[in-house]
């Protein structure tokens, strides 16, 4: 009997999305003879019904393309807004997923993605997962693809800054992605050179920082970079934050608990521009001028590197080999030079954070670099 595949791209687009979407669709199609269907705008697009037959001549000549030829979104099926209004739109997923006669539906996407499938798959859909996303934090697989052409990205551009930061002897802060987790700016620090590398996982001391700069001043050097994830934090910061989150769980009386879960928010939203604020509180410090760059969306586009293309293909032929298996209800992880099924319900809501002990970790630590702590 024929399978019937479909493929999604759901969240943030990243490279090598296409180069995974072929890697399956090619692999299925062709080796196993499988129809495979995409649906548009991730689980939007599944929702409203729309499509497009990934055949042979739509993967042609997709494989070096960045971003997604099947476009994203970041909706969720249980909280979608539909008409002005928020409401859980799984059961026509569910409708969608059995008009189509769909064996299997495939979801390339990164930790929100993994939530959203594994929703579906307790509704008793066959869903099989790919890693993706530029920030490395899906767990149980060694590296997700979008990563390393995002590594090769923030560490040329923290190349480039070198040269101005150290023609006009000033501190240049580099904000890199990274909200939850420091993968992408630690990787690109090391490899970059940056002077500072400052993750979530590693509270920083601005003080401590200062004095790693006006050190180098001191030996004569003529500038200094910071790589800084976006969601690096003060141990200051970290100390305020966790106050008010015993406050709100502590507060029993309505209007206390809307003031705390107020003063969380706030605490949250000032966290946001954190970044200048740091820049600021250098250049106070140490009486050097800062400047800061925010690579942002830069850091997602363009071309995939030839290791993300090689990673996503063998991703997407292994899922269509256990499509063939009837494998379902699990994401397909990288594991050294093989692959392994590892199952939804233990990727799902759970992030991989840089350990303490982390070999780059030390690595950073063992050639000068100031960590912030």
């Amino acid at each position: 009997m024929t399978k019937f595949v479909g493929v999604l791209t759901s969240g943030g687009d990243c490279p090598g999305l296409n180069a995974a979407i072929r890697g399956v669709g090619k692999a299925a199609l062709g080796f196993y003879g499988m129809q495979v269907i995409g649906f548009l705008d991730g689980f939007r697009g599944f929702m409203e019904n729309r499509t497009m037959e990934l055949d042979g001549e739509t993967m042609s000549g997709i494989l070096t393309q960045g971003g997604t030829i099947l476009g994203t979104s970041r909706d969720k099926p249980h909280r979608m807004p539909v008409g002005g209004k928020v409401i859980d739109v799984t059961d026509v997923i569910v409708d969608n997923y059995h008009k189509h006669h769909l064996d299997v539906l495939v979801c390339l996407g990164g930790g929100g993605t993994q939530k959203n499938a594994h929703r579906l798959a307790q509704r008793g859909l066959n869903i099989i997962t790919m890693p993706k996303t530029i920030d490395n934090d899906v767990i149980l697989t060694d590296v997700t693809f979008g990563f390393d052409t995002a590594l090769s990205v923030a560490t040329e551009a923290i190349d480039r800054l070198h040269s101005t930061a150290h023609s006009h002897h000033r501190i240049i802060v580099v904000e890199i992605m990274g909200n939850k987790v420091g993968w992408l700016a630690l990787g690109a620090g090391i490899a970059g050179g940056a002077d500072a590398i400052l993750i979530p996982e590693i509270p920083y001391d601005v003080e401590s920082i200062a004095d790693a700069i006006r050190s180098r001043s001191h030996r004569g050097k003529r500038f200094s970079l910071v790589a800084v994830a976006e969601g690096a934090i003060s141990k200051q910061d970290v100390q305020a934050m966790r106050a008010a989150e015993e406050k709100v769980a502590k507060t029993k009386s309505r209007g206390a608990q809307v003031n705390a879960e107020a003063e969380l928010t706030h605490l949250e939203a000032q966290h946001a521009g954190n970044t200048m604020r740091l820049a600021k509180q250098l250049e106070k410090l140490t009486g050097l001028e800062s400047r800061v760059t925010i690579l942002g969306y830069l850091q997602r586009g363009g071309t995939p590197s030839a290791a993300d293309r090689l990673l996503a293909t063998r991703l997407g032929t292994a899922c269509a080999d256990l499509i063939n298996k009837s494998r379902y209800g699990v994401m397909v992880a990288a594991r050294a030079d093989v692959t392994k099924p590892v199952p939804l319900e233990d990727v799902a809501r759970k992030l991989k954070f840089v350990p303490p002990d982390h070999p780059w970790v030390g690595t950073a630590r063992r050639v000068g670099t100031c960590l912030g702590d």
